[in-house]
């Protein structure tokens, strides 16, 4: 029988709260994990009261041990598996939200844990967070956009350390090369998430969706393409004011 509520989801205000809570397995990724996240991060970004989603990990441990490996292989069929993962593309769903994603992390950070908080936008952890990347080390590849998105944040030699490596990386490490981007106490990490979360609550935000869509595709272009795109983000902002 699943487990209940494995993502706790809340609503405080304009901030949009998220907890991946299975505490007793360090809130290792499963099935279930994967579904209930996607459809409480689609609630959050189709409410328009919620103006910035929070999310966090129950428990002392961590905030997620990465993917839960006894469900690997468990799917009645290889196109099961794959119309599954297609209706819910909870990683799509992550990179097309145009509000403010924060996470807030602590403990282990494995796997999973690393690709979701690398799928946010502003990111904050507790001291004691660890992170680390072991698919290569349990001949597996990362498949939650981590080749991807590990390297953009970090750059391609830390991301390779990583990945290939299986290096942990501490806390203050994964401050200074940008995985994260501020450090607290495990006792005021929720306490500063939410301070963030609030503070962006309080911005436009259309010029918030406007920056985050602006920043994103224009990675992808020739640097002159981007700023072309970045004046037609501002023609239109100023326009519908």
């Amino acid at each position: 029988m699943p487990d209940s509520d494995v993502v706790l989801y809340d609503k405080l205000g304009a901030v949009g709260h998220l907890v991946l809570n299975r505490p007793k397995a360090i809130n290792a990724f499963n099935i279930q994990m994967r579904d209930e996240l996607y459809l409480s991060l689609s609630a959050a970004n189709d409410d328009p009261e919620v103006r910035v989603i929070l999310i966090s990990g129950a428990g002392d441990r961590g905030f997620c041990a990465g993917a839960d490996l006894s469900e690997f292989g468990t799917a009645p069929s290889q196109v099961v598996a794959r119309r599954v993962r297609w209706e819910r593309d909870l990683w799509g769903l992550f990179m097309s939200i145009r509000k403010p994603l924060v996470a807030a992390v602590h403990g282990f950070v494995i796997g999973s844990g690393v690709e979701i908080t690398c799928l946010c936008d502003i990111r904050i952890a507790s001291d004691d967070a660890v992170f680390r990347m072991p698919e290569a080390a349990l001949s597996l590849v990362p498949a939650a956009g981590g080749t991807q998105t590990l390297s953009r944040n970090i750059g391609l030699g830390e991301s390779m350390n990583m990945l290939l490596a299986n290096s942990p990386m501490n806390a203050q490490r994964a401050l200074s090369v940008g995985l994260v981007h501020r450090l607290v106490s495990k006792k005021s990490l929720l306490d500063e998430g939410f301070a963030v979360a609030e503070v962006l609550a309080a911005l436009d935000p259309r010029s918030i969706a406007s920056a985050k869509q602006t920043i994103q595709t224009g990675l992808d272009m020739p640097i002159d393409q981007g700023i072309g795109l970045e004046r037609r983000e501002t023609a239109k902002l100023i326009s519908s004011r």
